[in-house]
Order: C-alpha cells, then structure tokens, then sequence
C-alpha cells in the first residue's frame, strides 16, 4: 500500500482548526492568576496538547469516519479524493489518539484526564455507534465543551499545580463553551446537501437553513451576555464593558449573517468568530486582575 504524502497528512489534521482550544487553554492560564514565571513550558505543552494533539486527533476521525458524507459535500479532500490511501486515515486518527494520551502524562492527572476525555467525546462525536454528530444538538454541544471550556479547565487547573480551578473561572469556560455551540452551527451550512442524504442531523438540517441561523446567533449571543452580567456582578464593570462591545459588534453582523446564511456563513467565522473569542480573553484577564493582590 503506498503511503500518504506530508502534506496530505497535514491536510487531514487541519492546522487551521487548532487555533480554538490553543486559545482556550491560554484563557484558562491567564484566568489562574498564577504568575507565567517558571511555567512556560507549561503552557507551550498544554497548547500543543490542546491544538496539533488532540485538536488534530479529532479532526482526523471525524474524516475517517464522514468519507462517505465528504465524497459528496467536499470531494476534494484527503480521504474521498483518494490521496489518503486504504486504511491511512484511520491508523493516523488511532496513532495520533495514542501520542495525545502519552504527551498528556506531562501535565499531570488534571491534563491527562482532560485529554483523555476530549478524545473520548473525538471518537464518540465522529465514531458509530455512538455518532454524536447525527444529533446537531448533542454534536454541537460535545465539540463546544472540547474546544472551549475544557481546554479553559485544563489551563487553569495545570497552572495552579493540578488544584481545581475556580468557580468564577469555571462559569467562564462553561458559558463560553455554550456559545461555540453555535460557532459550531456555522460550520454545518456548507455541507447541508450530503448531511441531509447521508442522515447526518445537523441544525440547519433539522431546523432549516434559516432558523439554524437564527439559533446559532442567539446561541452564541446569549452566554455573552451572562459573561457581561457576571462581570459587572463581580466587580469589573470596565471589563464587562469591553465584552459588551464586541457583542454588539457580533449582533450587527449576525443580522447580515442570518439574512444570506449558507452563503455568509464563512464570512461570519472569518470576522464575528475572532470577535467572541476576543471577549474570552477580556474576560480571561478580568479573572486574573481580580486574583492579583491591590
């Protein structure tokens, strides 16, 4: 059997994808309070655990397991285009799963755990008989809680020496986690033909194209708000402010979002996407100014 070529491999474990959980896990050690002297390392391993490990990891069974759906939506990538040969696909997804679980010893039982539990939600979201995916709702909510709040988890955990982290930090990442349900959304827009014929249950399958849109916005837009209530309620109402603005810059662009959603779908990710995560971060930093002594 002859092998796959680098770049096809690098295809398949979507650099471009890596970038929401390394975000995340560097919210999560900036919302620790911990001082970064003397923990770099950390936080470079953790990011590369989060992002080209198991980030990478997921995305290769999700390819292996949706070629059938994929030769149909995007027959140009690796697998149904036939440049990932035979059985190349799957032995990467088991191979890369098997390095993530190795490198995750490092960070302790916290990053360890949160590792093997975001590759368990990868091979149940993508993986029969489990599938996750065939339920937008339950597919959604699984890649949110991997992307988001447990990369923020496991960032604030590893940094205070395995500690659990706290309940502020951890309202965070769960609202943030709420809203990527509908980051999420935005990625099944393109794809509605084959998921629709191969049984795949996403949101605008399920909803149609134009209320899927509409509850992706109101997904996205609704734990923001809890985010700005919580920090106003803790005390940083500047920081609240800053949050509230890039909301608002997301709501003008949803309103253009759900007019035409399959075709601004992309745009909304490539502008109103770094908008939310933006507000991660504010909020992030509003944690760790909280936790620094005045």
């Amino acid at each position: 059997m002859s092998t796959p070529a680098f770049s096809t491999v690098a295809e398949l474990l979507k650099p471009i994808t890596w970038f929401p959980p390394m975000w995340a896990f560097a919210c999560g050690v900036v919302a620790s309070g911990v001082p970064m002297q003397g923990h770099w390392a950390l936080l470079v391993l953790g990011m590369v655990l989060a992002g080209p490990l198991v980030c990478a990891t997921s995305q290769a069974v999700n390819d292996w397991f949706d070629r059938h759906v994929d030769a149909i939506n995007e027959p140009q990538r690796p697998i149904p285009s036939g440049r990932m040969p035979g059985r190349w696909g799957l032995y990467i997804a088991v191979a890369w799963t098997g390095l993530s679980l190795i490198v995750a010893t490092a960070l302790g039982p916290w990053g360890f755990g949160a590792a093997a539990l975001g590759l368990l939600l990868a091979w149940a979201y993508s993986a029969p008989p489990v599938r996750l995916k065939v339920n937008g709702w339950w597919g959604n909510l699984a890649c949110g809680l991997c992307y988001e709040g447990l990369a923020w988890a496991t960032g604030a955990a590893v940094m205070a020496g395995g500690s659990m982290p706290s309940g502020r930090s951890l309202a965070l990442a769960g609202l943030y986690s709420l809203g990527a349900h509908g980051i999420m959304t935005l990625n099944d827009f393109k794809a509605v033909d084959g998921d629709r014929r191969m049984g795949v249950g996403s949101l605008p399958v399920r909803l149609g194209v134009q209320n899927a849109a509409r509850v992706a916005s109101w997904v996205m837009a609704i734990p923001q708000v809890c985010v700005v209530l919580l920090l106003v309620q803790w005390g940083l109402a500047d920081r609240a402010m800053w949050v509230a603005g890039l909301l608002a810059l997301q709501v003008l662009m949803m309103d253009r979002f759900t007019d035409a959603p399959t075709e601004r779908a992309l745009w909304y990710s490539g502008f109103g996407v770094p908008l939310f995560v933006s507000g991660m971060m504010v909020s992030a930093f509003a944690l760790r100014s909280a936790a620094l002594p005045t």
